[in-house]
């Protein structure tokens, strides 16, 4: 925009904030969901893969069992705990410092292009694993697929919370869950289909299919506007009302667009008085900034951000997606593992959307509420009738009954609320490094479960077997907990409304009975004809863009 008295019409309405919910814009908003394949896709297909014949015979040069082979051999060819663990874990540990990095990317570079060269890493990796015959370039390429799958994990979420609608924003990250699951679908359809192979078709399929999500995500945010949010944090109001107006749906000077412009101005602002950053070590900082005690701090918020992944792996349910195939297989009594993996998998595909309605209808905390309240009644039931009558055919049918209410229970529940309650709970000075360290938090916990877990269910190992399930109930009793005293209600509210309702409301038990009763607009300043100056807004965001994370002059009412 020209400088000099340019002027946006300002809400003081706090319900006419944002336009009405299109077709169009929701579509856009909805492509970028489609990051969560890579997520999902990589937990099913190296489930599959690690219950391979012709993998486990490559690795570890033990022969393939003949049919009439008794059990003790059987049981013997499989990979060493070690194996699984690192091959398995690998790929989270690239992902945890990929998401780290990512929010420094994204705040400068911009949300969508951090996206995309999480893609080209990706495939970089993909490539190593593809070309792999050995341990040594199989592990090289997971490390280097996680950063990619880091960049894409932390930003996506980002980026879908900053264009999604308030109304529809609950639902449209829960796509991203959605795309995870449908990744660990096509993961298990393809792993059942290359099992029987005995040449390195088997897993090398599995993996090559890979380049296909890189090439549609990234060719299509090509196609998508950045957010308008990072354009206003760093002045650029031109083009922030420009990419508003293609996520809205809505001619750049329709009302809408000028009153949701202003007020992510002035959002932006204020934030930006209350956390000055000088320097780049500052601007870290400034996410562990305030009391611990102090409800809306950001210290509070990232921490909560962090400990919402945390608590989200704590449930247990990657140990089914990770090594449901090979922990079935040890039990003995099912004759095809592939296809219970598959059926497992099939009904985290279908519970899932029903969040789309819940998440709006409900909001997220009684979901994450009576979620874990779900999930460690079937895990204590698999895990008591596992102990009481171990190898039983029919207590293993049970079992399998279980984990899937286990599963529905999630999918619906915490498998999406976990993300999007970290979308919505940061200020804009702060989101992108809050949001890549609650991602990051989501792969370290991925990592330390894939790790240990081999250890904890490997017949060669700890070899727990049904018992892992009173581990998994106690840690969803941990969820339950937390989610009744910690997670706040942000349902219907844009992100700059769950900004002043963390401020006014005092308790996360308290949240869903606050209602939005004014506007950052209004507030930092309306003039007489009800227009909010923004030339100030446009020196700040130029000074910040020449001098990196300079300290932002306060907003000049008039």
């Amino acid at each position: 925009m020209p400088g000099g008295a340019t002027v946006l019409a300002a809400a003081t309405n706090p319900d006419r904030v944002e336009a009405p919910v299109t077709l169009k814009a929701y579509m856009l908003c909805v492509f970028a969901s489609f990051g969560g394949i890579f997520f999902g896709y990589d937990s099913g297909y190296m489930n599959g893969v690690l219950g391979m014949n012709y993998f486990i015979n490559l690795y570890t040069g033990i022969p393939i069992p003949a049919s009439d082979a008794s059990q003790a051999v059987k049981d013997a060819f499989t990979l060493p705990s070690w194996q699984k663990s690192l091959i398995t874990s690998i790929l989270s540990a690239g992902t945890f410092f990929g998401a780290i990095i990512a929010g420094d990317l994204a705040d400068y570079f911009g949300r969508r292009i951090t996206i995309i060269s999480g893609c080209a890493v990706f495939i970089v990796g993909c490539v190593l694993q593809t070309a792999s015959k050995g341990l040594g370039l199989l592990v090289a390429g997971r490390v280097v697929s996680g950063f990619g799958v880091g960049f894409i994990s932390a930003i996506i979420i980002l980026y879908m919370s900053e264009i999604a609608p308030r109304k529809v924003r609950g639902a449209i990250v829960s796509g991203y869950q959605f795309c995870i699951t449908i990744g660990l679908l096509l993961a298990s359809c393809v792993c059942y289909a290359t099992q029987n192979r005995t040449d390195t078709g088997s897993y090398r399929i599995p993996i090559a299919i890979q380049f296909a999500w890189a090439m549609i995500l990234g060719t299509g945010l090509f196609l998508l506007p950045e957010s308008p949010r990072w354009y206003v944090k760093h002045g650029k109001l031109d083009q922030a009302t420009k990419a508003l107006s293609r996520v809205r749906g809505q001619p750049q000077d329709s009302t809408y667009i000028q009153e949701e412009i202003a007020e992510i101005i002035a959002n932006h602002e204020y934030e930006t008085e209350l956390i000055p950053s000088q320097t780049y070590l500052g601007s870290w900082a400034a996410c562990f900034s305030g009391s611990i005690s102090n409800p809306q701090s950001n210290l509070r918020r990232t921490l909560l951000g962090i400990s919402l992944q945390m608590m989200q792996q704590w449930t247990g349910v990657n140990f089914i997606f990770y090594f449901g195939t090979t922990f079935f297989k040890d039990l003995g009594t099912i004759s095809n593992p592939f296809l219970i993996s598959l059926i497992t998998t099939l009904v985290n595909v279908c519970s899932t959307p029903l969040s789309f309605w819940t998440i709006e209808r409900f909001g997220r905390r009684p979901l994450l509420v009576y979620g874990a309240l779900g999930m460690f009644i079937c895990e204590f039931i698999v895990g008591i009738i596992g102990v009481a009558k171990p190898g039983d055919s029919s207590v293993v049918k049970a079992q399998i009954s279980f984990i899937c209410i286990y599963i529905f229970f999630f999918a619906s529940t915490w498998g999406p609320g976990a993300w999007v309650c970290i979308g919505e709970i940061f200020p804009i000075p702060i989101r992108s490094r809050g949001v890549g360290l609650s991602t990051a938090s989501n792969w370290f916990w991925n990592c330390i479960i894939a790790v240990i877990t081999p250890y904890m269910v490997g017949t060669d190992q700890g070899n727990l077997g049904s018992k892992v399930f009173f581990i998994w109930g106690s840690t969803c009793v941990i969820c339950f907990i937390y989610a009744y005293f910690l997670v706040w209600e942000t349902k219907g509210l844009t992100l700059e409304q769950v900004d002043r309702m963390m401020e006014e409301c005092g308790s996360p038990r308290k949240s869903a009975g606050w209602k939005p009763h004014s506007t950052f607009a209004a507030e930092m300043g309306l003039t007489q004809d009800g227009k909010m100056p923004v030339s100030t807004h446009e020196k700040i965001g130029h000074e910040q863009h020449d001098v990196a994370n300079s300290a932002p002059m306060p907003a000049t009412a008039v």
